[in-house]
């Protein structure tokens, strides 16, 4: 069966494209990309459509991780689809909890902050590297991988 997972942050250009192709880059070198379906959405939509941050990809590409995901708006319809979706920080975790209040029908998701995942950081938050400085892509991805290794590790289990 095949696991359905959705990274979510504010515009869809930073964290959760990174978050997506990080998993997609670890499932690769595991090869089991065949059992996942994984995307990303933005609580606005102020950015659909838009490829991920430039500063976002460069950093990625750098570990040899490419962005190639486009920016959307989450969607009532992914609270039926997806089987995760995984917050960056408190307030995409409010916004996608009001959200999921207008369904009209029970979720299929389950709802969490991606750093709740993480093994060597006590953040709880991934910060938006957006208005900062280029370490702060790095600092990102940094958490990313971190969280995603530890939530393949926590999948393997169950």
């Amino acid at each position: 069966m095949i696991k359905k997972i959705l990274f979510v942050c504010l515009g869809n250009i930073c964290r959760s494209p990174a978050a997506e192709a990080v998993l997609l880059n670890r499932l690769k070198q595991k090869k089991l990309e065949n059992q996942y379906e994984v995307d990303s959405a933005g609580t606005g939509g102020w950015h659909i459509g838009r490829l991920a941050d430039s500063r976002m990809r460069m950093a990625a590409k750098q570990r040899g991780i490419e962005i190639e995901s486009k920016a959307r708006q989450i969607a009532l319809s992914d609270f039926t689809y997806f089987d995760l979706i995984l917050t960056m920080d408190d307030s995409n975790l409010a916004d996608v909890n009001a959200l999921l209040k207008e369904l009209d029908t029970s979720p299929k998701s389950k709802i969490k902050p991606l750093l709740s995942y993480a093994r060597n950081t006590q953040l709880i938050e991934v910060p938006d590297p957006y208005y900062g400085g280029d370490s702060g892509f790095d600092q990102v991805l940094d958490l990313l991988e971190d969280a995603i290794d530890g939530l393949l590790i926590e999948i393997d289990k169950s």
